[in-house]
Parts: structure tokens; sequence; C-alpha cells
């Protein structure tokens, strides 16, 4: 038994067969599905967001499944860009392998066509004509002449074939077609981050992953001049200048410099008169160092800056270093006072903590505008994109009564010794409420998460003052005690035998609230009442609180030098709400999770604007390549291509002289549609009526079934 071994391909044959499989149509219709299919995903799920909102989204696990896709730059990622470049490798094969044979299948008049190869044709016409071949050939020029056809004669002694042809750019579809799909990949690859990513990839080029400033990057930090495409962000605050932009890498960002240096001489914001932002404008100076040209450009949305190559789009604004003062008022202890905290947005300072450790304090934005719908819940503050994206959305033409600025705000960050931060957000003014005014004081322990906001009552000044003057003597048990027994006297006969027990409850369910609110409260009920009492005592003990409350206001006011609360009409009702929002509020203050809050009391803004800059070249790319698509569709669609030949041979008469013509004709199409067979019956009526109508001697061929490998449709 002998065994045989077969020898290992040889790398000429498997150069082929690679050729042969991406030139193939079934791998070009494979990968334009996969696209089709990244390109619904990217279009559904939004891009470039941050991590958190990810995570919030799908959760940890799903978002570590994803990310190995990086399915969050789907356009960017690294195999959607392999999957472009192969599609455009196995169209160009495409082309490159049949794009000759269709030029020299549209120049070719295939007039060597033989007369039985005609009878196979399934539209074709046989007959004889009583007439000179001279004359039918002549009738039969002028007929084709009109219709269109381009006609090229070939003759065998007396027999002659006229080979006609038109529409034969009906191939040229394909050919645009396929190119169109190669042009626009090229001009998408161009303006994706590929270039840049070549860069890092086989150059010396790496992204700056620590903080530090511009004229510090090293030099494999920064991108060449003449990069040919790149798309960047810069954030310019008023009164500077600047000839760099930023392009975020996935590890870290390079410096790209451009041709020119921008300095933002005013930002200008017009609101609607319900307070949404109407119109973003950056007033720029443009500076070409190479030339000394300068001139002056207004950059709104949708009217961007073109210069050098360069388009500078107007993208959002930011806080550029604004200066704030903020009032920082104590939530823990007997101190109502609070202390003045200046700083500058975008940077840290250390803060004591009251009787604790140190806290870091980041102020993160100052926004000037807060446009908020009420009606809805608490509000949120929305990113700075989000009213640039109103400025050219629907909501820019709105009308909505329930819209309205309810003033500036400061957001900041609180992180302790162990590195743990909380988010806040406090607005300047008080917001009405439910018809009264309370201020807004935000908390939340990451950016996924909506704040959750603490509601203090303002008093007649609108201000803090008394709600605090109120946290601080809860917190002191002499003025408790004082609030017990004025609450005694004012609900109890003097020296009557409840006096003191009724003084003791008031003095212990402040002190039990003072500790931890209503929930501490309700702890000591479950723990001291039986079950079925519960509900009654915690009715009593709530009401008996918010009764001392009143008591212990009372003092306050009387300290504070105020007139006393009115005990009767709109003004006593106001003041009943103030004390139940205040008891509402004092009992949240258990879970706020700082030891103050933070509240802005003056600033000076400063504002910037953040640009897109972009190099594009691919963008012409894809104009032309959508042009070559156009024509492409037009061409297959609406050029129909015709060919016919027509034999004629003399047949000699009986005399000698020929005296009638043998006529062979044959008609066919690439696609035989309706309009073919119209037209072919249009052409064979014409050539009955070229033969006598007494002619009996006249043979027609009825139309053939098409074969099966034949198109039809």
């Amino acid at each position: 038994m002998t065994t045989t071994h077969k020898p290992p391909p040889s790398p000429r044959r498997i150069g082929a067969e690679l050729f042969e499989l991406l030139g193939s149509m079934r791998f070009a219709v494979s990968l334009l599905v996969i696209i089709c299919i990244a390109s619904v995903v990217g279009t559904v799920l939004g891009q470039n967001q941050s991590q958190g909102t990810y995570i919030d989204r799908f959760g940890p696990f799903w978002y570590d499944v994803f990310d190995k896709f990086d399915i969050w730059q789907v356009y960017n990622s690294v195999w959607f860009l392999v999957i472009m470049g192969f599609l455009v490798v196995s169209t160009t094969i495409c082309l490159i392998r049949n794009v000759p044979k269709m030029v020299r299948d549209m120049r070719s008049f295939r007039e060597h066509v033989r007369a039985g190869s005609l009878r196979a044709f399934p539209q074709r016409v046989e007959q004889h004509i009583d007439a000179p071949a001279g004359a039918i050939e002549l009738r039969m020029r002028q007929w084709l002449g009109r219709q269109g056809y381009a006609i090229r004669e070939r003759r065998e002694g007396d027999a002659v074939l006229l080979a006609a042809r038109k529409g034969a750019s009906n191939r040229l579809g394909y050919i645009f077609a396929h190119a169109a799909i190669v042009v626009i990949c090229v001009g998408g690859l161009l303006d994706s981050e590929l270039p840049v990513r070549l860069q890092i990839w086989l150059g010396d080029k790496k992204p700056v992953v620590d903080n530090m400033l511009i004229r510090e990057v090293p030099e494999s930090g920064r991108l060449s001049l003449n990069n040919p495409s790149f798309r960047a962000n810069m954030m310019l605050p008023e009164g500077s200048i600047t000839q760099s932009a930023i392009i975020l890498a996935r590890e870290g960002a390079l410096v790209q410099p451009l041709p020119f240096s921008l300095r933002l001489d005013e930002f200008v914001v017009d609101y609607y008169s319900n307070g949404m932002p109407s119109r973003f404008a950056s007033k720029v100076e443009v500076i070409d160092w190479e030339t000394g040209d300068r001139f002056d450009q207004v950059i709104e949305v949708n009217e961007p800056l073109r210069y050098k190559g360069v388009t500078v789009y107007q993208s959002s604004f930011e806080d550029g270093g604004s200066s704030v003062r903020l009032m920082r008022y104590p939530l823990r202890g007997g101190q109502a006072e609070g202390t003045l905290v200046s700083g500058v947005v975008g940077e840290s300072q250390d803060l004591q903590g009251n009787g604790q450790a140190a806290l870091r304090l980041d102020l993160s934005a100052l926004r000037p505008i807060n446009v908020e719908d009420l009606t809805t819940g608490q509000p949120q503050p929305k990113e700075l994109g989000e009213h640039v994206a109103a400025v050219t959305g629907s909501a820019a033409g709105q009308s909505n009564s329930n819209l309205r600025n309810v003033g500036p705000s400061i957001e900041y960050q609180l992180i302790d010794a162990a590195g743990q931060a909380h988010q806040f957000h406090s607005y300047m003014a008080p917001i009405e409420l439910e018809g009264f005014p309370v201020f807004l004081f935000g908390a939340r322990p990451s950016p996924a998460e909506d704040f959750r906001y603490l509601q203090l009552p303002a008093d007649e000044n609108l201000s803090l003052d008394e709600f605090m003057a109120l946290r601080a003597s809860l917190n002191q048990p002499e003025l408790r005690r004082e609030a017990a027994a004025r609450f005694t006297r004012e609900n109890s006969p003097a020296g009557g035998p409840n006096a003191e027990a009724l003084q003791n409850s008031a003095e212990r369910a402040l002190e039990t609230f003072s500790n931890g609110g209503l929930q501490a409260v309700a702890q000591f009920i479950d723990g001291n009442v039986p079950e079925a009492e519960r509900e009654r005592a915690a009715s009593i003990v709530v009401r008996l609180i918010g009764a001392s409350l009143e008591s212990l206001r009372d003092i306050n006011r009387e300290r504070m030098g105020l007139a006393a609360l009115p005990q009767q009409g709109d003004e006593a009702l106001q003041a009943q709400i103030w004390t139940r929002l205040a008891v509402a509020a004092l009992s949240d203050l258990a879970f706020y999770p700082a030891d103050s809050v933070l509240t802005l009391v003056d600033f000076e803004q400063r504002k910037a604007s953040v640009f897109q800059v972009t190099r594009s070249p691919g963008k012409n790319i894809v104009y032309l390549g959508c042009l070559f698509l156009v024509i492409g569709v037009f061409a297959m669609f609406y050029i129909r291509d015709r060919r016919i030949w027509i034999w004629l041979k003399p047949e000699p008469g009986a005399d000698g002289p020929a005296a009638s013509t043998s006529l062979l004709a044959a008609m066919t199409s690439q696609k035989r549609t309706l309009d073919f067979l119209r037209e072919f019956s249009q052409f064979r009526q014409m050539l009955e009526r070229m033969a006598p109508a007494a002619d009996d001697q006249t043979q027609q061929a009825a139309p053939a079934a098409p074969s099966p490998t034949e198109k039809t449709s």
C-alpha cells in the first residue's frame, strides 16, 4: 500500500486564491453588510460620551464587553477602519478585473456574428422581401439612424451585415457605482482618525498622559503642521490667543499646531424671552504669522471660519476661569454664621473641615444661566453643549411657558483625604417650588447619577440666615431646653400636673430630632412604643417637634432683633409653611454627604469658547464619490443598452438579376424588460411593413422562450 503526499500549495497559488477572494462579489457584499450594521449601531448609540454614561446605561459587565469592540467610537475603531480598507481593496480588484472587459464590450459592435448564431436569439425576425438588397439596406440605415443607433457594417460577397448599438454607456453605471464606493471609502478613511493613528503606530508620536502646559509638551507629543487630516478641539478663554489644538487619543492627547493663531476678543450669548439661549457667537482675530495678515471674524453655529485648509466650528462654550465668592454655611454644630470662600473656576484649594480633616475643593463649573422646566420635578444642570444644541434644534423656536431662567449656579467637588469625592450643585438665588422660595443644594456620588436636592426654605429677606440660625440653635441643649419650656408655657397651665412631663417630652423630641432627624425619631418610637400605638405616637411626636421648633424660631427671631411672627392671615400661613419646610430640611441634613454647603454670593465671569478644528481633505473626495454614485445609478436605471444585427443577402431571380432579399435580424439587450419587448415588437412590425402585403412567402419566427441562463425582468 502506497501513501501519496499532497504537496503544499505554492505561494503563487495562495496569492491567486487570495486575489480571487478579495475580488469576489460575496466578499464585498459581506463587508458592506458589516459596515451597514456598524453604521446602525453608531447612529442609534450616542458616540464619544463619558464612561460613566455608558456604565450607567449598560452596567459594568456589558460595558466591558462592548468596550472590547470600541463601539463608543465605532467609526474610528480599528476593526471598522480595517473593514473599510478591505472594502476599498475588494472593490478596486473588481474594477481592475471587469472594467477592461466592459470598455471593450462598450466599444465593440460584434459585427463578426454568424447567421447561425442570430437564429439562436429569442427575439429574431427572418423573412424574404421583394426588393433589392441595396434599397433594403438604405431603409434599414435610415430607420436605425432615426432610433439613435450607431452602425457598423461587414460585407461577405453580396451579403452585408449591419451591426447597430445604442445605450452602450449603460456599462458606465457599473463602473461609476463601484468607483463611487472606492472614492467615498477613501475619503472617509482620510477624514477618520486613521492618519493620526498611523503616526502613533508607525511613527515616533506618543500621546501625552500627564497634565502639562502646551509649551511643555515634547516633540513626540506634537503632530506636524502639515498633518494631512485631523479633528481637534480648542478651548479659548476671552482675551487669550493660541496656535494649537488638542487631539484626544485613547491613551492621552496630542498637540496639533495650526497655520494661524486665534485670539478670542469676546464671546456673545443672546437669549429668548423665556431665558433660552438663542445665539452664540465668538468674535475672534485671525493672525497669520507667515504673511502678517490680521483680520476679524465672527464664528457662529453653522457659520465656521475657513482659512488655509482648516475649518473652525463653534462647538460649545465653557468657563474660562471665572472668579467666584462663595458663602460656606456649616451643617453641624452650634455655629450659624457662614464664612466667605474665594476661588477660581477650574482650580482647587483646601478647606478646613468643621471639626474634621481638611477637604479639597474643586470648583468645576459656573453656570450663569439655568433654563429649567420646574413642572417636571427637581432641576438638573445641563451641559453647555445642550444649550448649543438648543440653538440649532427644535428648541430654538419654542415658546414654552414652563421654561424659565432660575439664575446662576455653581458646581463643585469635595474630596476627602482618602480620595472619596462627591459632586455638589447649588443655585445662587432661591427657586420657587410649590409656591414657596427654597434654596436648592444638590449632591451626587458620581456623574452617572442625578443630583438629589436638599431644599432649605428662604426667609422674608430671601436669605438662609434664619434657617441657619434655627439649625444652630437646635444643636444647643440650653436653647432646646428654653424652646421646650416656652412651648410648655403656651400649651399647658402654669404649674399643671402635666407641665413637667410635656416639657420633658418636647425637650427629648428636639434632642432626638437634632441627632438624626425624623428617622431617628422613628427608630426611637419603634424601640419604645408597642406596635399598635406607633402610628399614633409618631403623629403626636411630629406635631410636638413642629410646635417646639416654632417656639425655637420665636426665640431666634427675638435674639436676631426680628419682629414676632404673625398669628393670623396669609403671613401666618406662610410662617407655618416655612416651619414645615424647615422640619423636612433639618431632617434631611442627616443624609447630606457634607458638613457644609456652599452657595454663590458673587462672581466675575470669564467666558471661554470651545471650537472644533478640522482639516478634512476627504470631504471633497466624498463629494466626488457622491457625484460618481449619482452618475452610476442614473446610467444603470435610465440608459438602456440595445443591439441589433441585420443580415441582408440578395437572392437571384428566375431571370438572373437579384429581385428579392433574404433578411435575418435579431435584437438583444442586457436586460429583457417590458420596454425592450415593446421595442422589439415595433422593430418587427417595421420589417413586416417592408414586405408586400400579398406575399405569402414571408416567414416570421415568433419569439422563443428565454433560456434559463438569460436575464429577464
